[in-house]
């Protein structure tokens, strides 16, 4: 049988991919080498608990990502973050600092110094980059000053990426800075321009079971077009289209999207894309280490009045950050209980992948112990280690995203889709995840068309 549309990868890039295709009106099957949907996005309860095992926020700045969750009924059922979200927290030399979570902030606190708050004001004064593509921590202390990119960004791209700033590339991680300086000259003129509130910590959604709600709700609605449990194993070009080697066969689709890791990606396209094979090779996707704390209320000392805590380089200590989960949203812990997460690994402590998850938790809760002023031990602990983690947008991604946008042209009909490609958010997968359906629908109706118009030539 010959399908529309086969897509591989069941998380939310597939999922979205699917079901975007589908409402299309194209014969579209998923194929899911787990025996769940998801991917990285599951949302755990266990005795009045909730733990985001990846993803724990829905960035609602992504218009199109707004549109498809209200299409799929969620938009109603999101909440934003709680009311007690006030502060940014950053730990350096193993203190916390909290800053008001307004655009004066960084001036009203002592977190940074005074020549480095001036440093900061004299941004608009610095003249736009001429030359080629620039780290997140280079960008940054060129802009804000080198205390601003260490103590600040340097944090904020091991909390997002769990990367390294000075090797991340700032248009690729942070693209609309790098177009803010080329368009009007200045970061805090951009951040001025734009329209209050609408700084993205103030949109970030989530519902009552968690981010896991999105691809449910989404494989609901495909229904038996999802197929789980069965593994892909090779890839090949045909007259009509594509032969997918699974283990239960081989299936035919005139288009295959893959919606997988990257390192997945790689494999099936070594036999019919060189390029793109080498492209998403190139990917790291270093490993995470996930923590989760549950602790009676009157344990910790801390109000947990924000988000959570982003960290420096703090020698002898793992954590990249944390997110105060109850205090974010409802539902993440039982009254009179509050829910913690830790986020170590990555580029900063590659090193922790050889830890057990025992001494890891046990590190983790000793680290916000010391910080959040916790006494006892956690009443619930949780742990989840990630070997493939988040995408590492360093230099040359820009090349590399070029690369994958045009994998149809160099294979027609195939199509690559995933955190690697154009954001690693949920909402900026949905969004990628809309492009290549509206893509692939469009070059298939077009393909349609030219055989038609072919066929009435031949008659």
């Amino acid at each position: 049988m010959m399908h529309d549309v086969i897509v591989i990868g069941g998380g939310i890039s597939g999922l979205a991919t699917a079901y975007d295709l589908m409402q299309r009106g194209l014969d579209v099957q998923l194929l899911e080498r787990q025996v769940r949907t998801g991917g990285n996005a599951i949302s755990e309860g266990f005795d009045g608990f909730l733990m985001e095992h990846g993803p724990t926020t829905f960035n609602a700045s992504v218009p199109q990502a707004v549109e498809q969750i209200d299409a799929l009924g969620l938009l109603d059922r999101a909440h934003d973050l709680g009311p007690d979200v006030k502060r940014r927290y950053l730990r350096d030399d193993g203190k916390l600092t909290g800053i008001p979570a307004n655009p004066m902030g960084f001036f009203t606190s002592n977190y940074l110094t005074l020549r480095g708050r001036a440093r900061i004001l004299a941004e608009g004064l610095i003249p736009r980059h001429k030359g080629g593509e620039e780290t997140i921590h280079t960008f940054t202390a060129r802009r804000f000053g080198r205390e601003f990119a260490d103590k600040v960004m340097d944090p904020m791209a091991a909390g997002i990426f769990m990367g390294d700033s000075r090797e991340l590339s700032i248009s690729g991680a942070f693209p609309k800075l790098a177009e803010m300086e080329q368009a009007l000259g200045s970061i805090t003129r951009g951040v001025l321009r734009a329209k209050r509130g609408s700084e993205p910590g103030r949109h970030l959604y989530s519902w009552d079971g968690g981010i896991g709600t999105i691809p449910q709700v989404l494989t609901n609605h495909l229904g038996a077009r999802v197929h789980t449990g069965i593994t892909v194993s090779g890839l090949s070009k045909t007259a009509q289209g594509f032969a997918v080697k699974t283990s239960e066969g081989t299936r035919n689709a005139r288009a295959v999207v893959l919606a997988v890791q990257p390192h997945v990606a790689a494999q099936l396209l070594e036999q019919v894309d060189a390029v793109g094979a080498g492209a998403t090779s190139a990917i790291q996707t270093p490993t995470v280490n996930v923590g989760f704390f549950g602790y009676r209320r009157e344990q910790v000392a801390h109000p947990l009045d924000g988000l959570g805590f982003l960290s420096t380089r703090d020698e002898g200590r793992i954590l990249s950050g944390s997110q105060f989960a109850s205090t974010m949203y409802p539902h993440r812990a039982p009254d009179g209980f509050v829910a913690i997460s830790a986020y170590a690994g990555g580029v900063r402590n590659p090193e922790l992948a050889r830890m057990s998850g025992n001494d890891l938790t046990a590190q983790m809760h000793a680290e916000l112990a010391e910080v959040l002023g916790i006494k006892g031990d956690p009443v619930v602990t949780r742990f989840r280690r990630w070997p493939l983690g988040l995408p590492q947008y360093t230099l040359g991604h820009a090349v590399r995203q070029k690369l994958f946008s045009e994998t149809p042209q160099r294979v027609g009909g195939l199509y690559l889709t995933g955190n690697y490609t154009n954001g690693v958010s949920v909402a900026n997968c949905i969004k990628s995840a809309l492009d290549i359906a509206g893509e692939v629908s469009a070059n298939l109706s077009a393909s349609v068309g030219e055989t038609g118009r072919a066929q009435q030539v031949m008659c």
